[in-house]
């Protein structure tokens, strides 16, 4: 017995040997992918390739990604090769190359090349994500949804979200207690943009536990098997298709489909029109009908899907901005006062109200807010996959289909070359004056081309109403309970910081 258990246990460790023999020798021969093709490279190492072990990461991706840049681009390279896992991926650093690539040659890198399922993962197949025609046809039915005028109709649920900011903010200097101004952004972007997609009344500042806000954080903070299921898709969503594997957590799923179904039906069959984006989708679904009357212009999971996409990406980005904006201006109270009297200035012209028109003349709150998302961008990096094979302009070196490119936007925010002395904090940056100097597609919160974000103008709206309710209204400094400087969190796939951004606010006249 104990010979035949001894011989079983020595054939198993042969067979393990020989897989990791055989996989070490796949990644070797794999990762000599740009030396063979003549880009210079970073430099692998087994299994990971370029990037941290995503378990014990010590940085976040677009922290790793802002390196690579800094390494490549200190040797003057154009461009860089690196690898997650044993998967080729281009990074370019010139800046006409990423012209090239995100809009002059837009016809070779039209996809993202990020995971997406509409099978199995109906929530992961939004705008953000999806492919092709079915990304072409989806974009032309969503432009109109945020134009100005769809903008102006919205207002009106900010301003009440804006209302129960400023009710929470009371309540809390009456403590005469530090906030936590991430967490107050975090409820006021979730009220938001509960109440525009969905038409909820989420309350999250008289509910802490409300169901919006907690399966909003679950699905952004990964857990255990979620961190390693997002690298390998990352590295590669088909294989992550192949696999079956899911990146939106079955119990989110579950919650928001239930969500948006009885939402949706409950609309339907009640005649109920709301101002609202969760409408404008309805509108979309029911422009096109079946021979039965029932609406096709939308699947309910195409529906579902935007809905999702919206409130994840809306709530979260939004208030980021906000918290990193509030907390560059406790540190810089110069700055603060300067936009607190635009403010007031320009809310005395509207009879203290805040208005979608109002909004639009706080040129130097814009300033503020685009500098917040040149030193903070809340997506740090975007993908983009060569969808046919790319000859890389005045060389011989062809990019192969199915080639994931990573344009490094932290690291061109934060690069001398374009933002001089880049960590400070300088609005002035992007006045009217200085911004005309400013070399197109170094500046990217949003990316550029036909892929640029669609909502852009909802996030700064939102991120706008919730800087002029606080601003007008209090006056903010560093509370020594928030550590600095600020520790990226190594997890999260938006920019977000570990720990909690605590601030001092006092009560101000308003005018």
């Amino acid at each position: 017995m104990a010979f035949t258990l001894e011989t079983f246990f020595l054939n198993v460790l042969a067979i393990i040997l020989t897989i990791l023999i055989g996989l070490y020798t796949y990644f070797k021969w794999r990762t000599k992918h740009w030396k063979r093709i003549g880009i210079p490279y970073l430099e692998p190492i087994f299994p990971f390739g370029s990037l941290n072990n995503p378990i014990v990461a010590a940085e976040s991706l677009g922290r790793q990604y802002q390196n690579f840049y800094n390494t490549a681009k200190a040797k003057r390279h154009k461009h860089v090769g690196i690898y997650s896992f044993a998967v080729p991926m281009y990074m370019p650093m010139d800046i006409e190359l990423i012209k090239n690539i995100m809009q002059k040659d837009f016809d070779h890198f039209v996809d993202r090349g990020v995971y997406y399922n509409e099978v199995d993962d109906p929530l992961s197949a939004h705008l953000f994500s999806i492919e092709g025609a079915k990304w072409r046809n989806l974009r032309v039915k969503l432009t109109p949804t945020f134009t100005s005028g769809k903008m102006k109709m919205m207002f009106p649920i900010l301003v009440e979200s804006g209302r129960q900011l400023k009710e929470a903010m009371d309540a809390a200097i009456e403590k005469t207690q530090p906030v936590d101004i991430k967490d107050f952004a975090a409820r006021f972007t979730t009220n938001v943009i509960g109440s525009c997609a969905f038409g909820i009344e989420c309350n999250c500042f008289k509910d802490p536990n409300s169901e919006f806000r907690k399966f909003g954080k679950r699905v952004l903070l990964p857990q255990g098997l979620d961190i390693v299921k997002a690298m390998v898709a990352l590295s590669s969503p088909s294989l992550t298709r192949s696999l079956r594997l899911t990146l939106v957590p079955k119990e989110v799923s579950e919650f928001f489909m239930k969500m948006i179904s009885e939402t949706i039906n409950y609309r339907e069959s009640s005649n109920v029109v709301r101002k609202d984006f969760m409408q404008l989708l309805i509108d979309i679904k029911n422009s096109v009908k079946d021979d039965k009357g029932n609406g096709i212009g939308l699947t309910f999971e195409d529906l579902a899907a935007q809905a999702f996409v919206f409130f994840v990406a809306g709530y979260e980005t939004s208030s980021t901005t906000m918290t990193f904006c509030l907390f560059e201006l406790a540190s810089n109270p110069d700055v603060q006062q300067k936009v607190r009297e635009e403010i007031q200035e320009v809310l005395a012209k509207y009879n203290g109200e805040i208005t979608y028109d109002a909004l639009t003349e706080m040129k130097y709150m814009g300033q503020v807010i685009d500098e917040t998302l040149r030193k903070y961008p809340p997506i740090m990096f975007l993908n983009r996959k060569c969808v046919e094979p790319y000859r890389i302009p005045d060389t011989d070196i062809v990019i192969e289909k199915d080639t994931v490119v990573v344009i490094p936007i932290l690291g061109i925010h934060r690069d001398p070359e374009y933002f001089p002395d880049p960590e400070r904090f300088d609005p002035d940056r992007f006045s009217e004056k200085n911004r005309s100097k400013m070399t197109p597609f170094t500046y990217l919160p949003f990316g550029e081309g036909p892929r640029a974000c669609i909502g852009l103008r909802f996030g700064v709206m939102q991120t706008k109403v919730g800087l002029a309710v606080l601003l007008r209204n209090y006056k903010f400094s560093l509370n020594n309970k928030t550590k600095t400087p600020l520790k990226l969190d190594p997890f999260s796939f938006f920019m977000s910081i570990e720990g909690d951004i605590w601030l001092n606010a006092e009560q101000v006249s308003s005018k």
